[in-house]
């Protein structure tokens, strides 16, 4: 059986009533709190955007394009040197 997990955080949203309201309803026909409705999208939702920027799926024609363009001698960038040069607005 698994762990049960303490829940120590706390997430406040603000919504319309608008929107208060149709996730209550959605919720209901999922047989959920409105808590456990959005908690059960945030963390698919989450995982669906982190999963898109840890992986991605290339053929062979697209994985030997990619390797070529990875081994390729890096390219002085001016523009980008400049840039880095400067100072940060948060320094």
């Amino acid at each position: 059986m698994p762990m049960a997990v303490s829940k120590t955080e706390r997430i406040d949203v603000r919504v319309s009533p608008a929107a208060k309201n149709t996730l209550q309803m959605a919720a209901t026909q999922a047989n959920k709190t409105v808590s456990q409705f959005l908690l059960d999208a945030g963390l698919t939702a989450a995982a669906e955007t982190l999963e898109d920027r840890r992986s991605f799926v290339l053929d062979k024609q697209q994985w030997k394009a990619f390797l070529k363009i990875l081994d390729r001698p890096a390219r002085v960038k001016p523009r980008l040197a400049r840039l880095l040069a400067e100072r940060s607005a948060l320094e």
